[in-house]
């Protein structure tokens, strides 16, 4: 919850300007809904910078007061949505279920799901890491059908990690990652597995974005305060595609 919609507009406008080519990487940005149209604006129709919504509701349509549909998001520009982010599991009591509702009516209405899954410090320390991602999984994607895979990218977010300066170590996701491409590969095939995008998200920043990019199993990363700051952003992007370039 960052950013009116004057403050995107200024803000997309600068870090469009600032960011360097960028060919061998995807680019999403994810403001608020209220800074979608701002966001959509400052980028214009050219621009490879994606737009996400942080979150919808899985109705198309109707007495849903305060929700946001897929088709609304669809229809502001939007390519992508985050889904099941642990700040809406934690703060908002999202369950796997609806989660999975959600994926069904982003896709429906051809948007790119970002699901994001992880565990909290105290299943960390108790050794149910790996219980709890292939829980969360199951619940949200298991039912999906293979082609839907195609279009869905999954967000490792260790709970205890989101906002605290605290990253987990590059060994701690790597192993994460491990777990969620062994669970796509079960589930499906070896190739959806391989296939399927796994980002990184908790704590990244310019200092540590090159120890993620660079480990097996992880295709990318989603950034929450480090890319507020448009020079920030910008160092992230201008590394990642280094990476990406080489690969």
């Amino acid at each position: 919850m960052n950013k009116t919609a004057s403050e995107a507009l200024v803000f997309v406008r600068q870090l469009v300007e600032t960011l360097p080519a960028c060919p061998s990487i995807d680019m999403v940005i994810a403001p608020p809904f209220t800074a979608l149209e701002s966001a959509r604006t400052a980028l214009g129709i050219s621009s490879p910078i994606r737009l996400a919504a942080q979150n919808m509701f899985w109705q198309n349509h109707g007495a849903y007061t305060g929700e946001i549909s897929a088709s609304m998001l669809s229809d502001l520009g939007c390519h992508h949505v985050i889904l099941g982010h642990s700040e809406r599991r934690s703060l908002f009591g999202e369950q796997d279920g609806g989660i999975c509702k959600k994926l069904r009516s982003a896709l429906t209405h051809g948007l790119r799901p970002i699901l994001c899954v992880g565990e909290t410090l105290e299943e960390r320390d108790g050794g149910r890491t790996d219980e709890v991602l292939i829980q969360q999984l199951t619940g949200g994607v298991s039912t999906l059908k293979a082609e839907d895979m195609a279009t869905i990218a999954i967000a490792y977010e260790p709970v205890w990690a989101i906002g605290t300066g605290r990253a987990a170590a590059p060994v701690q996701a790597a192993a994460a990652h491990a777990t969620i491409r062994r669970f796509l590969a079960t589930t499906w095939s070896p190739a959806i597995g391989d296939a399927t995008r796994i980002l990184y998200g908790g704590s990244v920043t310019p200092q540590n974005i090159e120890s993620f990019l660079t480990l097996n199993n992880v295709d990318g990363a989603l950034i929450g305060g480090a890319c507020l700051q448009v020079e920030s952003f910008a160092t992230i992007a201008g590394i990642a595609e280094s990476i990406g370039a080489h690969r």
